[in-house]
């Protein structure tokens, strides 16, 4: 809706399938090739559509990173946007009925209920291979923009959040 509000009906379909190509690539690379080619051929004639489309893009094809059989369910966030829907819902049926434990309840078991569409989600040695690489990629690129060393890190002494003398 962001991006058809800035492109000229005319020019919507066309702006739109491209657009639309890029969110949904098989891959990042790929992504990011039809992105370019989007921005190198509207920059000129319509850059506030490209500047919306290149605003949130890396975060909007994050999910291409998870393995294949696991995108259509980590895509969006319409599983988070529906807890809140729920808690809405039922915090407004008797407003002041509610303290902050019941409402954790409510939220909690709303959470486990969500949580049961996910066990239906397979994942095999390959696909846990696969998260494991993306785990460590992750963690590489936030090292590498925080200017974190992990060998540093691993050299000093951790300290114990605890102790065994309960002070």
């Amino acid at each position: 809706r962001n991006l058809a509000a800035k492109v000229p009906e005319d020019r919507w379909p066309e702006f739109k399938v491209r657009a639309t190509a890029a969110y949904q690539a098989p891959s990042r690379a790929i992504a990011r090739d039809l992105a370019a080619g989007l921005v190198k051929d509207y920059e000129a004639e319509l850059p506030s559509a490209v500047a919306c489309f290149m605003d949130d893009f890396e975060a909007a094809i994050a999910h291409l990173r998870m393995p294949i059989t696991h995108r259509r369910a980590i895509r969006t966030t319409n599983l988070l946007e529906r807890l809140f829907v729920e808690e809405r819902r039922r915090l407004k049926i008797i407003p002041n009925a509610f303290g902050e434990k019941p409402a954790l309840k409510l939220m909690f078991g709303a959470m486990i209920r969500a949580a049961e569409r996910w066990r239906a989600i397979r994942i095999t040695d390959f696909e846990r291979r696969q998260m494991t690489a993306v785990r460590q990629e992750l963690d590489q690129e936030y090292e590498a923009r925080n200017g974190l060393n992990k060998n540093a890190a691993a050299k000093e002494p951790r300290q114990n959040l605890s102790s065994s003398s309960r002070t």
